[in-house]
């Protein structure tokens, strides 16, 4: 099968046409007709290089809705013609601890759709069947891209703390994937918090599910809910001063990070120690994990705010994302 995809020759190149050839599929793989992509962050960051794994020519784009149009001959529980999400993980090796428990997101072997391989700004792209996950009925397919990549990235945290309906709880950067956990979190029935450092946001904040706004850059601010929250999910990739939100805890409470901070993060013991407090992270979730979350958001209307571009206006798209405009996920249509 031939492809034909927008890549970049270098890092921070340009995205150009490209056509590439398909092997023949294998018996466990499915192929997939791309109808929307996602741009995430991490397509930029891939797209630069700036994690150092980057093979060139590259193809972004791991946000994906499509129709499978071929299927090997071992495929389980998918047809040509069904509707399906892809997202960061396009296989497992499906034997280690990790997959027969079902964290196949933590296998060791992981394939991501987008390292050493080509993404989804194309007209096809190819996965295990595994990893194909199954759209449910009444998804808007136009807003669901970006629920595959930042959607599991800010939903499986909430599973992983065991967060429940009475919890009052934070978000620190409301941006895209910020403003979908507070979608998440305020259907979940907690309070939240949300931190902003811009002002001019917090009605918007309010609007997508915030109970309350917090100036991050403002100390009295920070100081007046110190010791409330049980739990802060932390979706920028900036270095902050850790200690303001492990003061915002309560004891027992949980600042968990899933923005890729590059820098390492200070963490003053005591203040982990004295309220029994923990810091953990996480990457995406695993495909049965995926799948209950797009059924909870068809349940209650939970989808990301999107712009669209055409695909052929892709270089238009990222210089968007990259300067900060987007508002809040952008979504290719192919």
């Amino acid at each position: 099968m031939k492809v034909k995809a927008y890549a970049a020759s270098k890092a921070a190149g340009k995205l150009s046409p490209f056509e590439y050839e398909l092997p023949a599929l294998e018996s466990e793989q499915v192929d997939i007709k791309v109808h929307y992509c996602g741009i995430c962050h991490s397509d930029l960051s891939m797209l630069n290089n700036e994690w150092g794994m980057t093979e060139y020519p590259f193809v972004p784009g791991h946000e994906i809705i499509g129709q499978v149009v071929a299927v090997g001959n071992e495929v389980k529980n998918l047809r040509v013609n069904d509707f399906v999400g892809l997202g960061w993980n396009s296989a497992s090796c499906m034997h280690c601890d990790q997959c027969m428990e079902g964290s196949h997101h933590l296998c060791t072997s992981i394939e991501g759709t987008i390292v050493r391989r080509h993404g989804g700004f194309a007209d096809y792209v190819r996965c295990h069947w595994s990893w194909a996950i199954s759209l449910p009925q009444g998804i808007d397919i136009q807003k669901a891209g970006p629920l595959l990549c930042g959607g599991i990235t800010v939903f499986n945290p909430i599973i992983l703390a065991g967060v429940k309906p009475t919890d009052k709880v934070g978000v620190i950067g409301i941006g895209g994937l910020g403003h979908m956990a507070l979608k998440f979190l305020n259907k979940w029935g907690c309070e939240v918090v949300a931190f902003s450092s811009n002002p001019d946001k917090k009605e918007q904040i309010l609007a997508m599910g915030a109970t309350k706004v917090i100036n991050s850059r403002d100390p009295k601010e920070l100081e007046s809910i110190a010791g409330s929250l049980s739990f802060i999910l932390n979706t920028t990739n900036v270095k902050l001063d850790w200690n303001s939100y492990l003061l915002t805890l309560a004891p027992k409470g949980r600042l968990h990070t899933v923005g890729a901070v590059l820098e390492p993060m200070e963490i003053p013991a005591f203040s982990l120690i004295m309220g029994e407090k923990s810091v953990a992270g996480s990457p995406l979730g695993s495909p049965a994990l995926t799948k209950t979350m797009l059924e909870f958001c068809v349940r209650h209307n939970i989808y990301p705010m999107v712009e669209e571009f055409p695909l052929d206006q892709v270089n238009e798209a990222m210089a968007h994302l990259e300067a900060g405009k987007a508002r809040y996920r952008i979504v290719l249509k192919v």
